[in-house]
């Protein structure tokens, strides 16, 4: 990661607060559907594409499900004793049905999500492993040229360093995902992948253990993940993310960005100042040359211009009233592993914070609330009402809804950011208030 000099932050903000205490460090966030290693279609999309055991949608009862894909498993090259002995008293996980159809009504605004993710203790256990694991991480770094510290923090969300990357059994958990019908393509091809990790030799199957969606070790790689970017990088002839000291999965982490296209010496993402008059419609707009930026009176919170290199793109995740970020290439790197915003904000942020560096300057706006599905779904609709095309009514705020909302924020007179807030619901419910319809 680019570093800055540690002394040049004149500004910072008190430590946010620790979250609840787990064993031997700090509890890691809600486990995903999408497994971390990679986005289910950024994984899947690179493979030929296969039928399913079973056509997608009909229902048959376990037994013939298992018997369909053992009949397809064995097709793919793998052999009947690896299929018996991994499926061996598998059965449904109704825990995991009940998971994977789980929708939240409110989501947490992005700073509930940072405490958590950027917390004191997953600090100070992030610079403990940093001063245990000093030579593992230095050669990790120097193999794959991904800073130390942003691997250290893609263990820490991922799995709270270790201490609690799942309990679910990996084939039990897909099993019951293909049999459900509602992801079967994609469970069958996590599946199939499964066996063929066991099969190599480098897992046992009662030693898969992972997520309840599938995302396996100490870093969360989803199992066509792990066949196409996971190392052995001490050598014993095995890929096991699983082991204790994690020096396998650390480098399989670092292997993957490497893979994507991670720049060593540039940043991922900082916080910076944007001056009086700054154009907010063009935050979340594209990436501009950093010279462009510049001369726009962008600078760090010290007042120090931004590190040169590539393209950058203004990111507002709070709207104007919070912190922003410049972002770089290795920003959209980290989304690949996983494609949230957040997220990768979380792990430049707290890989800073691991290196020595201080917190946010700027405060996020911790009077506002997020918006339940439904009333994002409202948002949408009345966008629509009033000529702003949302292309969709799906209760979700993606760049299509966030375009809307700056082109009617801009027609209404107020500072166009994109942000959807209870104060945006409010003055698109008040049929006196601007946009198309006047």
């Amino acid at each position: 990661m680019f570093r800055l000099p540690r002394l040049a932050f004149g500004l910072s903000v008190a430590t946010l607060s620790a979250c609840a205490s787990a064993p031997a460090g700090v509890p890691a966030p809600p486990e995903r559907p999408a497994a971390a290693a990679a986005t289910t279609a950024e994984t899947t999309a690179a493979r030929p594409a296969s039928a399913t055991s079973v056509p997608e949608g009909q229902t048959v009862n376990f037994a013939t499900w298992r018997q369909a894909f053992r009949a397809r498993a064995l097709s793919e090259g793998i052999a009947p004793a690896t299929f018996d002995a991994a499926f061996a008293g598998v059965a449904p996980i109704e825990r995991v049905i009940e998971l994977d159809r789980f929708q939240p009504e409110f989501t947490r605004p992005i700073w509930e999500y940072l405490d958590s993710a950027v917390s004191d203790l997953r600090i100070e256990n992030g610079r403990a492993e940093a001063r245990a694991k000093a030579t593992l991480m230095r050669d990790i770094e120097a193999r794959h040229a991904v800073e130390s510290e942003i691997v250290l923090a893609i263990w820490g969300l991922e799995s709270a360093y270790g201490a609690n990357y799942g309990r679910t059994p990996v084939i039990g958990a897909l099993a019951t995902l293909a049999h459900d019908g509602r992801r079967r393509a994609f469970a069958e091809d996590q599946l199939i992948a499964a066996l063929r990790i066991i099969q190599a030799g480098d897992i046992a199957p009662g030693r898969m253990i992972g997520s309840w969606s599938g995302a396996m070790g100490h870093t969360q790689f989803i199992p066509t993940s792990f066949l196409d970017y996971a190392v052995d990088h001490d050598g014993d002839g095995r890929r096991d993310i699983w082991a204790g000291d994690a020096a396998d999965a650390l480098a399989s982490a670092a292997n993957y960005l490497a893979r994507f296209g991670w720049e060593k010496g540039q940043p991922a993402a900082l916080e910076v100042m944007l001056p009086a008059g700054f154009d907010y419609a063009l935050a979340s707009a594209g990436a501009r040359p950093v010279a462009e930026w510049s001369a726009m009176g962008v600078r760090l919170p010290n007042g120090a211009a931004l590190p040169d290199g590539a393209a950058v793109e203004i990111l507002l995740p709070a709207g104007a009233e919070g912190p922003a970020f410049a972002t770089w290439p290795n920003f959209r790197v980290i989304r690949r592993y996983n494609n949230a915003t957040s997220y990768a904000l979380a792990i430049a942020l707290l890989a800073q914070r691991i290196e020595g560096r201080p917190g946010l300057v700027a405060e996020w706006p911790r009077g506002d609330r997020a918006l339940s599905r439904e009333e994002t779904r409202e948002v949408q609709q009345l966008l629509n009402l009033r000529g702003y095309d949302t292309r969709g009514v799906d209760g979700i705020v993606g760049p299509d809804t966030r375009r809307a909302v700056r082109a009617f924020q801009s027609d209404s007179g107020t500072i166009p950011d994109g942000y959807v807030s209870t104060r945006l619901l409010d003055v698109l419910r008040d049929p006196t208030e601007g946009g198309n319809d006047g």
